[in-house]
């Protein structure tokens, strides 16, 4: 995979901005996905997209990356910023829930997550939650909020308008009819 999903990367990297990419490899020993991070990694770097470990702070740490994603079972915000250090990014998904997303950002969160906001087959979905949290949060806090789950450039419009910072996209990019540049693009098309 690491190899040619690189390609697949960089596909999506020529369909316009992109903030960040998330390694998320689940079933996959941290050996495996080190070799298989490594040219995604490199790729990250030449075209200055953030690396983001999913889960794990161990893993984000071996690998040098430039932050990692908690779920609400993987780690504590201030043990991932003493182990991985003041300039790494830091995230927390907070699901539809102002108590987690409040607490995140009291622990050190860059930016907190909420979702899901549609239906979505990259995971299981136990929290559906409401654009008006990205509206509530925005409104009240600095720290960034991202919106995931479902995520398509159809649906997003109201998400951006009720306040969301990132949208994150899985399906959308790398399923697209037309390729990950063409699903990238149409992004580009909705924030431009």
């Amino acid at each position: 995979m690491g190899a040619d999903f690189a390609e697949t990367l960089r596909e999506a990297l020529d369909g316009g901005p992109v903030a960040a990419f998330q390694l998320r490899l689940k079933g996959v020993s941290d050996d495996e996905t080190i070799r298989l991070a490594e040219p995604l990694q490199r790729l990250c770097a030449e075209r200055d997209v953030a690396f983001i470990v999913n889960d794990s702070i161990a893993l984000a740490k071996r690998l040098g990356a430039d932050g990692v994603h908690l779920g609400q079972g993987d780690g504590d915000p201030k043990e991932a910023r003493r182990i991985l250090g003041t300039a790494a990014q830091i995230g927390v998904t907070c699901h539809d829930s102002r108590h987690l997303a409040m607490e995140a950002g009291e622990a050190g969160a860059d930016y907190v997550a909420f979702g899901a906001f549609f239906p979505t087959a990259t995971k299981t979905v136990a929290h559906h939650a409401d654009p008006a949290i990205l509206t509530w949060w925005s409104s009240l806090m600095e720290v960034p909020c991202v919106a995931i789950g479902g995520i398509t450039a159809d649906n997003a419009g109201p998400l951006v308008e009720a306040g969301a910072d990132f949208l994150a996209i899985s399906s959308a990019v790398w399923g697209h009819p037309h390729g990950p540049a063409a699903g990238v693009a149409a992004f580009g098309k909705l924030l431009g």
